[in-house]
């Protein structure tokens, strides 16, 4: 998969620009608050329809612009592809091969990228939300179908807060909240389920990359936890236990929820555990296992990836490379080189290790322009 060329209109502090891509590594460099970030955050747009920077799109959009356009050509294994997507405050439109697409999620997985920002080194010593974040992003790209059951599940979701707010346990429909509770377990089900089996297929290319790293000392797992039960390898035959459990669940704790205003059982409470050795990484780890663990589920990443849709993604790192050491930026560039077409910002090139790198382009960023 190659990024061919890129064009913003009104994206951000971009008015105008169309550039050509290299099939390689692509270098962005220039000061902060230049515009590098921008042009990685597009990408991203690009390929699910949404920034992981905020969830307004309105941001996007550049001051003195009714909407932003970002536009690119790609070549995949089965033939050349050209991506349309505006936005404005109106919703957003997105066309592929000049055809409009009816669903955002007929338009998602259509390019592919992985994406590592220095916030990413969070993953394993963050917050839950982080590491919710990161499977919901990675999982929606390879089954764009889940973005659908987490937005409807992220509807029903509010939609019961507000209720279990507003409403007194004493005065409270039990049809009202049966229809919820139905609603938001059936989606649930679907997200937990995808999670699992992600996470399972992840483990695997964690494990083998991390022992490379580590040149076989440590001994990477990472476990799925939701806020419930759910039997590790379980297919599709368990959904209807599965959903069992989570009615029971949110029947049992009904009266605490009311008290507290906030749904307690679902996928929004769900949390990914590490452990290096057997010993749980969160708390005991270093902070060099802890960012080499997260480096080595990005690269797992890629490698998953390419085995689900035959060909590797897109590699996208926002100033990670000042953020590593030499031989976990080695370890970075020697897993990608040549295999991956990447991009990469960065403040300086003397944080990079330019040795490592062969045939890299660089293009120089200032105030929303690009100059080679």
């Amino acid at each position: 998969m190659q990024l061919t060329t890129l064009e913003l209109q009104g994206y951000r502090n971009y008015d105008s620009l169309k550039m050509t891509t290299e099939a390689g590594v692509n270098i962005f460099i220039g000061p902060n608050a230049q515009g590098k970030t921008n042009l990685l955050e597009a990408i991203h747009v690009l390929s699910l329809t949404k920034s992981h920077r905020t969830s307004k799109d309105r941001e996007l959009i550049g001051w003195n612009h009714q909407a932003a356009v970002i536009r690119a050509h790609m070549e995949r294994k089965y033939g050349n592809v050209s991506l349309d997507l505006q936005i404005s405050p109106q919703g957003k439109k997105a066309k592929i091969n000049g055809l409009e697409q009816r669903k955002l999620s007929g338009f998602v997985g259509t390019l592919n990228v992985v994406l590592f920002a220095p916030e990413d080194l969070d993953i394993v010593k963050g917050a839950p939300g982080i590491r919710r974040r990161f499977m919901d992003m990675e999982i929606g790209q390879v089954h764009p179908g889940y973005l659908y059951d987490m937005q409807q599940y992220q509807k029903i979701l509010q939609q019961r807060n507000n209720y279990l707010k507003s409403t007194d346990v004493k005065k409270a429909s039990p049809e009202m909240l049966e229809v919820w509770n139905e609603q938001l377990a059936s989606y649930g089900v679907k997200m937990m389920q995808r999670r699992q089996n992600f996470i399972l297929q992840l483990q695997k290319w964690a494990e083998k990359i991390h022992a490379g790293i580590t040149a076989g000392n440590e001994h990477l797992t990472v476990e799925y936890r939701p806020s419930f039960g759910i039997a590790p390898g379980s297919d599709s035959q368990h959904h209807p236990s599965l959903l069992e459990q989570f009615m029971l669940k949110l029947s049992q704790g009904k009266e605490q929820e009311f008290r507290r205003g906030i749904t307690l059982t679902g996928p929004h409470r769900d949390d990914l555990a590490f452990a290096i050795n057997g010993k749980d990484v969160q708390s005991f780890g270093s902070q060099g296992q802890q960012r080499t663990a997260a480096l080595s589920l990005k690269l797992a990443e890629l490698e998953l990836m390419h085995e689900e849709i035959g060909e590797y993604p897109l590699l996208l790192l926002d100033d990670v490379l000042s953020e590593l050491d030499q031989t976990r930026q080695t370890q970075l560039i020697e897993t990608f080189q040549s295999r991956v077409q990447t991009f990469i910002t960065t403040t300086g090139l003397e944080s990079v290790n330019m040795s490592r790198l062969k045939d890299a382009s660089v293009f120089h960023v200032r105030n929303g322009q690009l100059l080679r």
